[in-house]
């Protein structure tokens, strides 16, 4: 089995949860109702199995008013264990970064943009490219990666921000 493949997979979409909270380019800070903690379910789909639940939390810290945040996300299903962290700029509509899974020692970079709400990342390591797709509303965040041709072909999470 590919655990690296799907943990790189995985954790590359799973950096990009933190730029889930973007709006479109305005006075006030892009990344300020991010902070806090959320958590959820999803599923990932490998492309030779059936598809398999996770459980995930991540804890965000807006580490520049409104411009960079970093992540803590945990996620784990019957059969697999990611632990990621990440640090995200955004600069205009322009978002850059990177991530790192401790677990399996896999990382790489994270860059897109967001336009009128709408974010188009690419997630890149040494084992995976993946095109991630994120929506948020209110308290509830989600997002779909999508990684044809990879071990783990999509990846899909949604989350609901905790109370403080």
């Amino acid at each position: 089995m590919r655990l690296n493949s799907w943990v790189a997979c995985l954790g590359a979409g799973a950096a990009c949860l933190l730029l889930v909270d973007i709006t479109p380019v305005r006075a006030e800070p892009v990344f300020e109702s991010l902070g806090g903690t959320w958590s959820g379910t999803g599923s990932m789909k490998p492309s030779d199995g059936p598809r398999e639940k996770v459980r995930c939390k991540v804890a965000y810290n807006i580490t520049k008013p409104g411009r960079s945040v970093s992540l803590d996300l945990r996620c784990a299903s019957d059969a697999y264990k990611m632990i990621l962290s990440a640090n995200i700029d955004q600069n205009g509509t322009e978002l850059s970064g990177n991530w790192f899974e401790s677990e399996y020692r896999q990382g790489g970079k994270v860059y897109g943009t967001n336009k009128d709400g709408l974010i188009e990342a690419r997630i890149e390591g040494q084992t995976v490219a993946a095109l991630v797709t994120i929506q948020t509303k209110g308290s509830h965040q989600s997002f779909l990666m999508e990684a044809p041709g990879s071990w783990m072909s999509e990846v899909a999470i949604e989350l609901n921000k905790e109370a403080k």
